[in-house]
């Protein structure tokens, strides 16, 4: 079923002839990225929106990626940050994001003779709450994984399948998403919770997530390492660390990392 899936999409990319991807450096948008460029060549363009909620060492990630495929990869400049209406971070901040991501890539593809800007929502996704979907597809934008019915599973699936050593990548959805619906983001506020990732990362916790709540910090972990994550951490010398980088109490959550957790409260509202 996977390699099925996978031919639908080399087949949905012929049909295409030329393809601007959304590139973000994920795994879900590096495996369109890989299989449009396996399909296409040079009439594949990978671009990736540069902005305060992409960490520096992603971008630096995704340069590598891109380059190992062999695709040609550019980096704009967007600029989400300007809005208050993404600032302000309402419940759907992430429609005002992609609907800046989409309004500057849409011209670069009309004017170079792209028919559609791509992206990587998966069909996972769809059914998460995801307003940035509804932006993409009101200016045009196309998404091949979701479309195909491709979830997060096989994706990694395709990816390993494919010989692309990132199969595993943890999912690293931009830094805004660390935030409770109401809280103003701000850039400071964004490279002090990217900063305290990027630390965890370097002890060698890739699959977590940092909560920026006010000036607490909430670490989550997959339950089952959370012990040891405790056992094994100089937990003095990590309050330390994230203290430096500007938060003032360190917490970590017993329940363990859950992708979109922060929507709950969302769900309470309808209750």
């Amino acid at each position: 079923m996977v390699l099925q899936k996978l031919q639908t999409l080399k087949t949905l990319f012929g049909e295409m002839d030329r393809a601007l991807i959304a590139y973000s450096g994920g795994i879900d948008s590096t495996l369109v990225a890989k299989v449009a460029y396996d399909v296409l060549a040079d009439r594949a363009l990978a671009i990736t929106a540069v902005s305060p909620a992409l960490l520096p060492e992603d971008l630096v990630e995704a340069r590598l990626q891109a380059d190992e495929i062999g695709i040609v990869h550019e980096e704009i400049q967007t600029q989400e940050m300007a809005n208050p209406n993404y600032t302000s971070n309402p419940v759907n901040r992430c429609y005002f994001c992609k609907s800046e991501l989409h309004d500057t890539l849409k011209p670069i593809a009309l004017e170079r003779g792209y028919p559609y800007v791509i992206d990587g929502v998966n069909a996972d996704d769809l059914r998460d709450y995801r307003p940035g979907i509804q932006a993409a597809r009101e200016r045009g934008g196309r998404s091949p994984l979701a479309e195909i019915g491709i979830t997060k599973v096989e994706v990694r699936e395709m990816s390993k399948f494919l010989g692309l050593p990132w199969w595993d990548k943890p999912s690293q959805p931009c830094l805004s998403s660390r935030f409770p619906y109401g809280e103003a983001i701000t850039v400071e506020k964004l490279q002090r919770v990217g900063r305290a990732e990027i630390h965890l990362r370097k002890l060698g916790w890739s699959h977590l997530r940092v909560r920026s709540e006010a000036e607490t910090a909430r670490i989550e972990l997959p339950p089952e390492q959370i012990q040891t994550f405790v056992l094994e951490t100089d937990l003095p010398q990590l309050v330390r660390a994230f203290q430096a980088l500007g938060f003032l109490y360190v917490t970590l959550d017993l329940e363990g990392y859950q992708s979109g957790k922060l929507n709950r409260v969302l769900e309470q509202s309808r209750v």
